[in-house]
């Protein structure tokens, strides 16, 4: 199990990792409290909602504010996310956290090399007693599916992932089955250890909204760890560390429909395209973005918008979640690698070169 240590480095600014709550939004002590029966909460009281799931969070997670906030995004606009760390930074606590804290079913696949796609999809089982076959749904039929280490497990069992992610959807035997809403792949890799493993296709990773590095925690944070753990801390005991569910799936289908609203201004729009474009003319990158990443930026842009308080979208928006989600999504050749140059290296040059729009 997972200890609960912090991320140092988040990939996304401070003032988002703890925004202040709206005034105006009432006290909760259950999800889904506070609105009238059948009444739709407003924004201030799903904003509020949200920045306490991350406060219930660190109840069990010391840190990470960056990874939390990025896995929320996700619920809000339909992504995945991609999490990047060496094993025991809280992978899998924080996902558990997160999930009782939004009152959401959970699963855990670990990934390996004889793992077989019916294993994560689910399969059709012969009921001896009817002489019929039946469907027996595998883990991935959740909302929140921790894929840990994906890129243990052959490319057979990682492409059983590609349909349910984009599609939503599982096939089996010719029939399609939906999954529940919302629905999120929350993946881990290694980064370190490289036998026996197999990279993800561009095509899988594209698929991922968001990749978040998790970096191994300061001293003042990793004290703090441990000494969680002196006092008693249960990493398989969520209820005793006081984590309880403050919102649940219909927060997140609302506050969905809310993040829709939130507007951006043509020239927001072309400063997205001009990144993207700046990209693949990089002369450092052998693989630049693709229209889709430009659309997932587009679409992060707007979350975190709407997490900020604002029904807009602005340019500083766009360059928090410029890194986090187009880092996965770029190549670089191999002298460039040979040189120590990494992805976020480049991304930070086309960032601090593109025209921000006034």
């Amino acid at each position: 199990m997972d200890s609960p240590v912090t991320d140092d480095q988040t990939p996304f600014p401070q003032q988002l990792s703890d925004p202040a709550p709206a005034a105006s939004a009432p006290a909760e002590s259950d999800a889904g409290s506070g609105a009238a029966a059948g009444a739709e909460p407003g924004d201030d009281v799903l904003r509020d909602r949200f920045h306490r799931v991350r406060q219930e969070v660190a109840k069990a997670v010391v840190g990470q504010d960056g990874a939390v906030t990025a896995v929320l995004i996700g619920l809000l606009v339909r992504g995945h996310v991609l999490l990047e760390g060496v094993p025991g930074v809280a992978k899998t606590l924080l996902v558990r956290s997160l999930s009782a804290s939004l009152s959401l079913d959970t699963a855990r696949v670990q990934f390996t090399p004889d793992l077989m796609p019916g294993d994560v999809t689910g399969s059709l089982v012969y009921d001896s007693t009817t002489g019929d076959f039946s469907f027996r749904e595998g883990p991935i039929f959740t909302n929140l599916l921790l894929a840990d280490e994906i890129n243990r497990t052959p490319p057979k069992t990682q492409a059983s992932l590609l349909e349910a992610m984009e599609e939503r959807q599982v096939s089996v035997d010719g029939l399609g089955r939906g999954l529940p809403d919302p629905f999120l792949v929350a993946a881990t890799q290694n980064p370190v250890e490289y036998e026996g493993t197999y990279p993800l296709p561009e095509a899988q990773l594209d698929r991922f909204l968001l990749k978040v590095t998790l970096d191994l925690p300061q001293r003042g944070e990793e004290i703090e760890v441990v000494r969680r753990h002196a006092a008693g801390f249960n990493p398989s005991d969520l209820a005793d560390a006081g984590v309880r569910p403050l919102a649940g799936a219909d927060d997140v289908l609302a506050a969905r429909r809310a993040v829709w609203r939130v507007s951006i201004a043509p020239e927001v729009v072309a400063y997205i395209v001009d990144i993207a474009r700046a990209t693949r003319q990089a002369p450092s990158f052998q693989l630049g973005v693709s229209p889709r990443g430009a659309t997932a930026l587009l679409n992060a842009s707007k979350a975190w918008a709407w997490l900020s308080g604002r029904d807009f979208v602005t340019p500083d928006d766009v360059k928090a979640l410029a890194l986090p989600c187009l880092r996965h999504r770029v190549s670089l050749r191999p002298e460039a690698s040979m040189d120590g140059v990494s992805a976020d290296d480049v991304l930070q040059g086309i960032l601090a070169t593109v025209a921000v729009p006034r």
